[in-house]
């Protein structure tokens, strides 16, 4: 069976079509009574994790997957992987059904699901290199230059010999992403890999997952709550909400059309003085030292904006940030819902 099919003279390595989850869950019995009952007779409730969803993949694409908690991401990439079956629905990974063929489909993706980490806790980082090594059927030479090679290009060589409970959460996350690529796989899955990190911690993470694209051709499904994950690494994005497709283009569109706008927060040296106020831009909160506002790019240039919180006096430190994610998941969302 080949790895990567083709569709419509695409390369392509995800087809989902019509992909459904639902999950039965226990209802809460209100009062003693109606508790005890229901030890005997429980009820249960329906719920629609993944409602129908079809999308496709191509060949080392950077795709973001996102959408707000509850919206049926990481259970979409659980029935990918194979480790749920879904409910209906077809699904194609890499020329595998990933529930059907799972072992198989684990020599050619890598996953990583970042509150569940694969690591071994109490031992160094490559004692669970060298096992993959192993449970991957790489001799051991070749798992040594592998790992070689990912230390390197993650930058974890000197973390390597340290127990995994000992290595800060931005170290940990750069090992376990790169023990995912230890078997050169096809497609890396990721889960929320950077939830939690600092912003250089990110910054290293994002770096080593674009080298492994543009080097290796290894295409990247990543979930994430942070826009500047999607602006570094993806090209494309689908946005889910209750378990549904609400949005699918380029990132640079999404970008253009729905995150215009800009949080921004100032330090000044000296006490922000009474009245301020910047035409075209919404003032948040004034503080002694420092102000925090939002603006439309749309309507106000940032060079403009830039230009009077300069005249206002000397700048000690500034923040510029897009909305969150949720507010602009939220917006299309509503934009989408029928009137």
């Amino acid at each position: 069976m080949k790895s990567i099919f083709q569709f419509d003279n695409i390369m392509t390595s995800i087809e989902v079509t019509r992909l459904f989850k639902t999950f039965q869950t226990k209802r809460k019995s209100a009062g003693l009574a109606a508790s005890a009952r229901a030890l005997f007779k429980p009820k249960y409730s329906t719920v629609e994790a993944v409602r129908g969803i079809s999308f496709r993949m191509e060949e080392g694409e950077l795709l973001g997957f996102i959408g707000p908690n509850g919206a049926g991401k990481s259970t979409t990439i659980k029935m990918l992987t194979g480790i749920l079956h879904p409910s209906a629905g077809e699904a194609n990974v890499l020329g595998f059904t990933p529930w059907k063929d799972r072992q198989k489909l684990a020599f050619h993706i890598g996953t990583v699901f970042g509150q569940r980490p694969q690591l071994w806790y109490h031992l160094p980082a490559i004692d669970t290199f060298m096992l993959f090594g192993k449970i991957y059927e790489l001799d051991e030479a070749e798992t040594q230059k592998r790992v070689d090679f990912l230390a390197e290009a993650f930058e974890i060589r000197d973390l390597l010999e340290t127990p995994v409970r000992k290595l800060s959460l931005g170290q940990r996350m750069r090992c376990e992403v790169a023990a995912s690529l230890l078997h050169r796989p096809k497609l890396l899955l990721l889960d929320e890999p950077s939830i939690g990190l600092d912003v250089v911690a990110k910054q290293h993470i994002r770096d080593a997952i674009r080298r492994m694209n543009q080097e290796e051709g290894v295409g990247v499904l990543l979930t994430s709550h942070d826009a500047g994950d999607l602006e570094a690494l993806c090209k494309r994005v689908i946005i889910v909400n209750h378990g549904q497709i609400v949005y699918e283009d380029k990132v640079s569109n999404l970008k253009r059309k729905h995150l215009t706008s800009k949080l921004v927060e100032v330090r000044y040296a000296e006490e922000v003085p009474a009245g301020f106020h910047i035409d075209g831009v919404d003032v948040l909160k004034v503080g002694r030292y420092g102000v925090k506002l939002r603006f439309d790019t749309n309507k106000t240039a940032v060079d403009s904006v830039m230009s009077h919180l300069s005249e206002v006096g000397d700048l000690v430190d500034i923040t510029i940030s897009d909305p969150p994610l949720e507010d602009v998941i939220a917006k299309i969302y509503k934009e989408a819902a029928p009137a």
